[in-house]
């Protein structure tokens, strides 16, 4: 297997061949070796620990292409001690609903204590002031105006239609006197709103001040500006829908119904100080008497303080009262008695950060800085295997998975031509031609068999290429973890031995078999050759696992084998129209197509011809190491041979749309750019080419290739369901782009689309 190490500092990432039985500090050395960096100085994280030298890659849970940090430590010494200690980050303000047009301005005009004169308010006055982030009003009072430093010469960076008077006034919360002013601009403050506005006096378009809350629509928020679109009323109730300001970005959230009707406050507009008379500067410098209704704390109990609730009093009696003897946890933030806990406590605790029972971690489990790592009984029994199991590539799961087909698919996968080669299984496994990483044969005992490999497994199979004889599974003992064992029972015509019977054309029969009426009406099965195999067969390939397309049962039967039991025999008839990749024009069209081996992604292959041996590697010579040591002596060639042997290669990859094909992209007008992206790839071959084209037909709500696929005037392609799920929860937009797209906008299928899709991925829409 391989890791990433990725240096945290310059972000660049090494893929490092290794294994699951590596120590971390033998992964040090080889790190060396890649940034030339010391083991001394490297620390190694991955997952938040710190990776210990004892201790080896599978304690760590360290799988295939997972990602280790590297910090490199510089050595400190008296002269640069100081200049690398990190410094400490400034400490943010509290209220960071600081208007930021605003925060430029000279940073010790609060400091001083001359004001200056506003045309439209005094200090002291109590207004309406605008949360900068959320664009709700509430209450607060003026204590210091200044000039802006931001305008010159009657210019500044605010919209022509925003008000601005040139200066910047501080006002504290009136609910939160001690917290720090904020700087605002004339724009968001105007005089505070006292006066109620009578329902039947509401007209359309008229724009007042009302209560909302953005997450409960039903519970009370807070106040915002809103523009009345309609009003309603018959002799059941009232209705008010209208688009609420969220804030100073002009953000406007459409169509929203308002609940509190009785509470409907007229928008006060400016008054020069001139202007006003006594009684307003009453009014303007006195804190009201009547506090406007703002959000609920908790809507549960509704702010009852004589009602039990474990949302907002104790979480364990509900009681809300003895505030100064309850706890907040800092992770869940829920509160506690300190005498509700087990066991209670007597006083409240020093410490900065406390945590419930709940959220508490165990302190045993806790590995301090400089500490080691406790392993557990089954990570120490692992560890002190010396065995290899090659490289971690063995035992690696799947990273990806094949979506264009069902895993019940009968026949060839779209893309995945006859010869292709994979280095493991379970890339086979990935890429749908045999899903099991494991099992010789994937079928249902109801369906059939979709696939099976042949590797060697059984001393009773016999290959004849076009035509082989296949042994069923079972009638083994493979307690243990064992993969494979020698024949101890009588095999049984069950599961998948059953599933692969019924791909032949004749009544299911589990006590003497049966021959096919007509082998070629079977259905069809996928088979993959395997390295393993070539010590018995000259058909199989050398290295790797080699798709060789599909075959057909033409009987099966029950007969005593090697090893004196009853085993199951299948004999299997190639029907593929693809020439097998044994034969001259099979090896000719491999060939053409450009198939090499097909490697892991990030997997480096040894050479042979590299020195560095992992610890506890015992990896012999292959071909295969053979092979790649030939491909690099060729470098020793003239590069102009090269560059003619890459243009050839090139042009023999090149894959041509067959006439139908070209026909139904045709036809499909309305992606035409989409598939014009797509005929880019036909130079580097048919799977290039279909990779690119589920990529792009790829629905981005169910992340599969498109079913009955909606063409949106905004060109995006959706599933249909995937969109009526979206409408269902009343979200008329396009999942991709969000534009707006009605609630009466009719789904028609773009059936040319659908056609082409099925035709280049037969088989994709079964089950769905």
């Amino acid at each position: 297997m391989h890791v990433l190490v990725r240096m945290m500092n310059s972000g660049v990432s090494v893929a490092i061949p290794t294994s699951r039985t590596t120590k971390i500090g033998d992964l040090k050395t080889l790190v060396e070796k890649k940034f030339d960096v010391k083991p001394e100085n490297q620390r190694l994280f991955f997952a938040g620990k710190q990776l210990e030298n004892q201790y080896n890659l599978f304690d760590y849970s360290i799988n295939i292409n997972d990602v280790i940090q590297l910090i490199v430590m510089e050595t400190i010494t008296e002269n640069n001690s100081i200049k690398n200690l990190p410094l400490k980050a400034p400490k943010n303000s509290k209220d960071e609903t600081y208007n930021q047009s605003c925060s430029t301005a000279t940073s010790s005009a609060i400091e001083e204590d001359i004001s200056e004169d506003s045309k439209y308010f005094k200090l002291g006055d109590y207004v309406d002031i605008r949360d900068f982030e959320y664009g709700l009003w509430y209450m607060g009072k003026i204590v210091k105006i200044k000039k802006d430093n931001s305008v010159k010469n009657g210019q500044t960076s605010y919209d022509k239609e925003e008000e601005h008077d040139g200066l910047i006034y501080f006002v504290e919360d009136a609910g939160a006197t001690n917290d720090p002013p904020t700087e605002v601009t004339l724009k968001d403050i105007r005089p505070y709103s006292t006066e109620n506005l009578p329902f039947d006096q509401l007209k359309i378009n008229d724009k007042v001040l009302m209560n909302y809350n953005t997450e409960h629509p039903k519970e009370r928020g807070y106040w915002y500006d809103v523009q009345v679109k309609q009003i309603t009323v018959n002799r059941r109730n009232r209705e008010v829908i209208g688009d609420i300001i969220l804030g100073s970005n002009k953000a406007v959230l459409n169509n929203c119904r308002l609940m509190f009707l009785d509470d409907i406050l007229k928008i006060k507009p400016y008054k020069l100080v001139a202007e006003r008379t006594e009684e307003d500067d009453a009014i303007m410098q006195t804190m009201p008497s009547i506090e406007r209704a703002g959000a609920l704390t908790c809507t549960k109990c509704k702010d009852n303080i004589n009602k039990l609730c474990v949302d907002c009093g104790c979480s364990i009696c509900g009681g809300k009262e003895d505030e100064g003897k309850q706890l907040m946890c800092d992770e869940c933030n829920e509160g506690f008695h300190i005498t509700c806990l087990s066991p209670p406590l007597t006083e409240i605790p020093e410490d900065d950060e406390w945590f419930c029972p709940t959220c508490k971690n165990d302190e045993n489990e806790i590995v301090k800085a400089g500490g080691k790592l406790k392993a557990t009984k089954k990570k120490k029994l692992a560890s002190t295997s010396k065995r290899d199991w090659g490289k971690g590539m063995a035992c690696v799961g799947r990273t990806k998975k094949c979506n264009i087909v069902p895993p019940n698919h009968f026949g060839a996968i779209p893309g995945v031509e006859v010869g292709t080669t994979w280095l493991f299984r379970v890339q086979v496994s990935e890429s749908g031609i045999h899903r099991p990483p494991v099992g010789g044969i994937h079928g249902r005992d109801n369906q059939g068999a979709f696939s099976i490999v042949l590797s060697g497994g059984y001393e009773d199979d016999i290959d004849n290429g076009e035509e082989f004889m296949y042994t069923g599974s079972g009638g083994r003992d493979l307690s243990g973890n064992k993969r494979t064992a020698l024949q101890s029972c009588d095999q049984e015509l069950t599961r998948n031995n059953r599933a692969l019977a019924l791909n032949c054309n004749a009544e299911i029969n589990d006590k003497e078999g049966a021959t096919a009426v007509d082998w070629k009406k079977g259905k069809p099965v996928r088979v993959v050759r395997n390295y393993k195999l070539h010590k018995h067969s000259k058909y199989a390939p050398e290295v790797g696992n080699r798709y060789d397309g599909l075959y057909k049962v033409t009987k099966y039967y029950p007969e005593t084998g090697i090893s004196g039991f009853i085993v199951w025999r299948f004999v299997l008839k190639r029907d593929d129209p693809a020439p097998a990749p044994w034969t001259a024009k099979g090896k000719k069209r491999i060939a053409q197509l450009g198939l090499e081996i097909i490697y892991p992604e990030n997997y480096t292959p040894s050479t042979g011809l590299d020195n560095t041996k992992l610890p506890g590697s015992n990896r012999k010579r292959t071909l295969h190491d053979t092979e790649i040591e030939n491909n690099e002596t060729d470098q020793h060639l003239p590069k102009k041979k090269d560059e003619e042997k890459s243009s050839e290669k090139k042009a023999k990859m090149q894959y041509k749309l067959e006439k139908e094909a070209e026909e139904l992209i045709k036809a499909d007008a309305a992606n035409k750019k989409y598939w014009d992206d797509c005929k880019e790839m036909l130079k580097d071959g048919k799977k290039a080419f279909l990779d690119r084209v589920e990529e792009t037909f790829m629905c981005i709500c169910c992340q599969d290739i498109v079913y009955e696929p909606i063409t949106l005037n905004c060109s995006h392609n959706i599933c249909k369901g995937c969109l009526k799920r979206s409408f269902a929860s009343k979200v008329y937009q396009c999942p991709s782009c969000r534009a707006e797209l009605g609630k009466t906008y009719l789904m028609n299928i773009n059936t040319m689309l659908a056609n082409t899709l099925l035709y280049f991925f037969p088989g994709y829409n079964t089950g769905r």
